[in-house]
């Protein structure tokens, strides 16, 4: 096994890192105190790739694999936790429509959705279902040439200020045989926002209630085909959680190197804090857990881009320990800062902030929890290792 970069994967590093000290990293504490949504810098990682990273070359995306994906992501990540983050999910809808979509679907979003000139919006989550996206209520019934979609969404990225949703609803039985995907322009008739909810972190993107009465759809915005929803909802969680679990590395590596930073530069009883035993022993783990969690995500998108059958297992492992050791790297890192790391003059109180979400979102780390211990149960332990 060769774990070092390729001169491509090096290549995409490098140039991920330029935008994202160059435009993401000077801008990011002010869009976080002012909640601004930066469009403008979206387009821009659109005119780089970065809108359609895993979208097929066929749609018009890069075709990346989602480990080559994982190390632009994180890059970005150090930059702008939030705006990596719906980056990410827009990438996730994107790549749905080029993957799935007709002919004319494709043809109508993916030029500008890969350019990052729209914008797409993944809707899963309900009131009453989120990690159990086999439970959703949302319905579309046939009505001639169109679906009449009812139902509501919560805690959607992007809601309100995006283009189009791709939507998982019910067209059929309960369970997961009976649930499709749509792509619905976000703007149709019917369609309504909740309030921006007001929230702990990720304050530079939107989160939106979206509510359906009766919004006709064309039945050719169907994804896939009827019943075929759950299958790529799960397939895009098993991306999902790569995507949000390096957003937490990017963001917990930024972190530890600020605090690296500071703790030399600080002097306290007349030496720099840095020579202090216990400093250096909070540095050293803070290190060593990053370093295996980054490992450990890059495995699960090795397995996932080789079609590997543990590779779900993986995700779910990789997600829960890597946004684990994100958050405790960011809070490690606030606490070297001290008091310091508590005031907003500095962007430590902003990591611990946006990295907490990330224990959270696609399936809490309780659910991941859940996953690999059936996983375990199921097979010889040794095989999991395999």
């Amino acid at each position: 096994m060769d774990f070092s970069l390729s001169d491509e994967q090096q290549a995409f590093v490098d140039s991920a890192r330029a935008f994202s000290q160059g435009v993401l990293a000077p801008k990011a504490a002010e869009w976080d105190a002012t909640s601004h949504f930066p469009v403008d810098a979206l387009a821009q990682a659109g005119e780089l790739g970065f809108m359609g990273m895993y979208t097929p070359e066929s749609a018009g995306g890069l075709g990346m694999t989602r480990l080559d994906a994982s190390l632009i992501v994180e890059e970005l990540a150090k930059g702008c936790t939030t705006t990596a983050a719906f980056l990410t999910i827009h990438n996730m809808a994107t790549s749905m429509i080029g993957k799935y979509g007709t002919e004319a679907i494709i043809d109508a979003w993916c030029p500008e959705l890969v350019m990052g000139s729209k914008l797409a919006s993944y809707c899963l989550t309900e009131p009453g279902a989120g990690s159990d996206a086999a439970s959703l209520r949302t319905n579309a019934v046939v009505d001639g040439d169109d679906y009449v979609v009812n139902g509501s969404k919560v805690f959607i990225s992007g809601a309100g200020e995006t283009d189009v949703l791709v939507v998982m609803l019910r067209t059929g039985s309960e369970g997961p045989k009976g649930i499709s995907a749509l792509v619905i322009p976000a703007d149709a008739e019917g369609i309504s926002y909740g309030k921006n909810e007001e929230k702990m972190g990720w304050k530079a993107q939107p989160t939106r209630m979206i509510s359906f009465d009766n919004v006709r759809v064309p039945k050719q915005n169907l994804l896939g085909s009827e019943g075929q929803g759950f299958a790529i909802a799960m397939e895009g969680l098993d991306g999902g959680r790569i995507n949000i679990a390096t957003c937490s590395i990017g963001t917990a590596q930024q972190a530890l190197e600020e605090a690296v930073e500071y703790v030399q530069e600080r002097k306290q009883f007349g030496a720099a804090i840095a020579d202090f035993q216990a400093t250096q022993f909070m540095l050293s783990d803070m290190l060593t857990e990053l370093v295996a969690a980054r490992q450990m995500v890059r495995l699960a998108a090795s397995k996932l881009d080789n079609g590997d059958g543990q590779a779900t297992t993986y995700c779910a492992m990789a997600k829960r320990f890597a946004t684990d050791v994100g958050f405790k790297v960011c809070n490690d890192a606030l606490q070297l800062f001290g008091g310091y790391g508590y005031i907003k003059e500095y962007p430590m109180e902003r990591h611990v902030r946006d990295t907490r979400v990330h224990q959270i979102l696609e399936g809490t780390n309780e659910i991941m929890r859940v996953i690999v211990s059936r996983r375990l149960l199921m097979d010889d332990a040794l095989e999991m290792i395999k």
